[in-house]
């Protein structure tokens, strides 16, 4: 499965797009959209929710990599986020966290607008040498002391 080919993007695009139109943002009005492509070929959406304690609020990448796991899904693939433009949008550096924690170096990360899609990376390039769960593995056989 080709994360770039095409349909699927145009698929990814869509989903991210409508996810965005559930948004809720009554204090910063932007809207943002996220579609995570994962391993099986399923697509899962969510969008930002801000809250009026703004630190309790959430990005849509990690909506819908909580809708990946509640449908059963434990890699991604590729995310698609949407902005209100014309900014180039990227996943915050705490949601690149959250997406290194189901993907690795070469998980695709693709910006769009309403326009259509802007830029593209892998998560590799947005966060490198980023601490992941390979690490926690080899912690259990070297204990500290």
């Amino acid at each position: 499965m080709d994360p770039l080919a095409p349909a699927l993007l145009e698929r990814l695009r869509l989903a991210s797009q409508a996810a965005r139109t559930h948004a809720h943002v009554p204090y910063s009005h932007y809207a943002v959209g996220a579609a995570v492509l994962d391993d099986q070929g399923a697509i899962h959406a969510g969008c930002n929710v801000e809250n009026a304690a703004y630190p309790q609020g959430w990005c849509a990448e990690a909506t819908a990599l909580g809708a990946m796991l509640m449908a059963g899904g434990k890699r991604a693939l590729a995310v698609l986020v949407t902005g209100p433009g014309p900014c180039v949008i990227t996943p915050c550096g705490g949601c690149r966290q959250k997406l290194r924690e189901f993907g690795d170096d070469g998980l695709l990360i693709i910006a769009a607008d309403p326009t259509g899609i802007r830029q593209t990376w892998t998560l590799g390039q947005l966060l490198p040498a980023s601490f992941g769960p390979g690490h926690l593995a080899h912690s259990a056989s070297h204990p500290k002391g």
